[in-house]
Formats: C-alpha cells, sequence, structure tokens
C-alpha cells in the first residue's frame, strides 16, 4: 500500500551522531515518514559534515529529511551570524530603529547569502528546503505599532514602485509592499534552489505581528518553484482556543489555498509549550488536521522540543501522546484505503 499520508516531525537541539542513530530509529518505529533538519548558521560554520552524516543517518532510517532555513536570516530560530557581516542589511522599523537580528529580504548582500546556504544544502545531501514562517515583522513601542521595513532600500524600492515616499503608517501600499517583499524574495531563492535539484516547502504562520495574511499565501503558493505551502495552527498560546476547532478551521482554510494552485501541503501540530495536564490535546488537534483533509501532518517537535527553552512541561508524555496522535490517522487512513479497495470486490 502506498503512502497516502505523511507523517513527521521537527528534530533540533542535537548534534551528536550516536545519539542522532537512536533517535532516528526510535521516529522509524513510530511509523513516521519525514524529519525536518535545522541548518542554522551555526550549523553551516561548525557542524557541516556532521549535518552531512545526520542526513544521511535519517534517510538510513527511511526516513525522508527536509532541511529547515532555521535563523538564517532572524526568527523563527537561532541567531544569524550574517548581519554582523552586513550591518547595512539590518530591517529598520517605521520608527528609525534598528530591528536587531532580522535581515531585509530585499537587500542584495541577504539574497547572496541565501544562495550560498542552499548550495550547501545541496551539498550535504538535502533534497527538501523548509522555509519556516516567513515573515516582516511589526512591533508595539509604547502604545505605537511600528513595522519593518524602512531601510533606504526597501524606501527607495517603495518610492520606484509607487512614486511617492514610503509613508510611516501602515497605508494600503505599505501592507501590499511589504507581502510583495517576501513574494519577490521567494521568487529570486525558489528558482535558485530548484536549480540545483532542490524541493520548496515553506510553512506560513498568519498574523499581525508577520506581515503576511492568510489570504494573501495564494500569492506565495502562486510562485513556479514553491510546491509546498504549510500552516501551523498552534493553539496552546491562543486563550480560550478548542484545539479542535482551532486546528480544523486553520487547516481548511490553508487547504484550500494550497489546492486551488494545485500544490502540495504540510500542517503543524504544536507539541511544543504544552501545559502539563493538557497533552491529550495533541490528539484533538491532530485528529482535527486530518479530518479537515490535511495528509502531510507534522509535529514540532520531537520529544515536545525538550532541547529548548520552550519545550513541554512533561516531554515523555508530550512525545507519548504524539506519537499516539500520529497512530491514530495512520489508522484511520489504513481503514480508508481497505474499505474503498473492498467495494471493488463486493
Amino acid at each position: 500500500m502506498s503512502r497516502t499520508l505523511l507523517t513527521g516531525v521537527a528534530y533540533h537541539g542535537n548534534r551528536m551522531p550516536s545519539h542522532v542513530r537512536a533517535d532516528m530509529a526510535e521516529i522509524a518505529r513510530a511509523d513516521m515518514d519525514i524529519v525536518v533538519h535545522m541548518l542554522s548558521h551555526t550549523d553551516w560554520e561548525r557542524h557541516k559534515t556532521v549535518m552531512k552524516d545526520i542526513i544521511a543517518i535519517t534517510e538510513d532510517a527511511g526516513l525522508e529529511v527536509w532541511v529547515d532555513n532555521w535563523g538564517i536570516g532572524g526568527s523563527p530560530g537561532d541567531v544569524s551570524h550574517f548581519l554582523a557581516y552586513y550591518p547595512d542589511s539590518h530591517m529598520i522599523y517605521s520608527n528609525g530603529q534598528m530591528h536587531p537580528y532580522q535581515a531585509c529580504l530585499n537587500s542584495p548582500d541577504y539574497r547572496k547569502f541565501v544562495r550560498e546556504w542552499l548550495d550547501t544544502v545541496a551539498e550535504i545531501g538535502g533534497k527538501t528546503v523548509f522555509w519556516d514562517e516567513p515573515h516582516i515583522p511589526t512591533k508595539l513601542f509604547g502604545d505605537t505599532r511600528a513595522f519593518c521595513c524602512c531601510c533606504p532600500t526597501c524606501r527607495r524600492l517603495f518610492e520606484e514602485k509607487y512614486g511617492h515616499p514610503m509613508p510611516s503608517i501602515l497605508t494600503p501600499e505599505v501592507e501590499e509592499f511589504r507581502t510583495d517583499s517576501i513574494i519577490d524574495y521567494f521568487r529570486d531563492v525558489t528558482e535558485y534552489s530548484n536549480s540545483l535539484g532542490l524541493y520548496n516547502a515553506a510553512c506560513i504562520m498568519p498574523g499581525a505581528n508577520h506581515g503576511i495574511s492568510l489570504e494573501s499565501v495564494g500569492k506565495l503558493a502562486d510562485l513556479p518553484y514553491m510546491q509546498n505551502i504549510g500552516y501551523d495552527p498552534y493553539w496552546y498560546n491562543k486563550k480560550g482556543a478548542n484545539a479542535y476547532e482551532y486546528v480544523y478551521n486553520g487547516t481548511k482554510q490553508a487547504i484550500d489555498i494550497s489546492n486551488s494552485f494545485g500544490k502540495q501541503h504540510n500542517i503543524w501540530i504544536q507539541t511544543y509549550n504544552v501545559p502539563r495536564g493538557r497533552e491529550e490535546e495533541i490528539i484533538e488537534g491532530t485528529a482535527a488536521a486530518y479530518d479537515a483533509g490535511a495528509r502531510c501532518i507534522l509535529a514540532w517537535g520531537y520529544r515536545g522540543s525538550e532541547s529548548n527553552d520552550y519545550r513541554a512541561a512533561n516531554p515523555d508524555r508530550t512525545w507519548a501522546m504524539t506519537v499516539e496522535a500520529m497512530r491514530r490517522i495512520r489508522a484511520v487512513e489504513r481503514d480508508r484505503i481497505w474499505a474503498e479497495n473492498r467495494k471493488k470486490y463486493q
């Protein structure tokens, strides 16, 4: 029976191949398909050969590898060293303050840096690039919300496009420019990634602080070399959110977009920052994603992300619920296929 349902998990915080080997075997025993490995700037500079080994170990366990651009240009993820070398590439808020660790997507130096990172992904054996939560941030300074990016490059590009200086408030033109900056960046880097034979998948976290709405994701999905569009409907940090309802609604919206552009999808289940006593909601959320039509469902992250400060309160129970959640939807999918096959002979 071919796999009509793919499940997986994000893995980071460990660069010791002996431990990776044991962990990949555990993930394979959980009947998962995909492991998302981070390739941060530090990994690139200090662990490149190790990361090549880790990718090989993962594939040897029968698992597909996605390589995450973790913190390469800022959040989400580890902080990159790039801006120490190219300080003029910092994002700048509309109030003139410099964003301390976010690189401007319109910076030519940053785009060159990302192409070199993609060369490294291909060199170490990566086949899929996972573009993690692309966004252009906003931030409250007192009672005023400032937005990025208002660096000299972005101001020049805005004026060339609209024929007047960039306003200091979020007008419809500024919102459009921010979204279009994301799209232009990904048009550039996914075209280069494709030239290296790499598959491109992205995951979006919409919201006021991220600068890209779920409705605008269609522009990203329309790019010819963005083959897979995802969404992470994380509910634990949403006060009063019902796990099933929140994940179902978000998944349905995201899949409708990916389907309308003929693209594959990825949907993420929150298994980090899980409060003690609420671990079983992982089963609810995973079932909701499946019921809404998701057939590529991944968890962030392995063992409740216990190697990070945002780890689950009880990593052991969180991982047990993650495995159980994926096991249950696998069983439902298997029974669905068997039932369809039986109809042919009855």
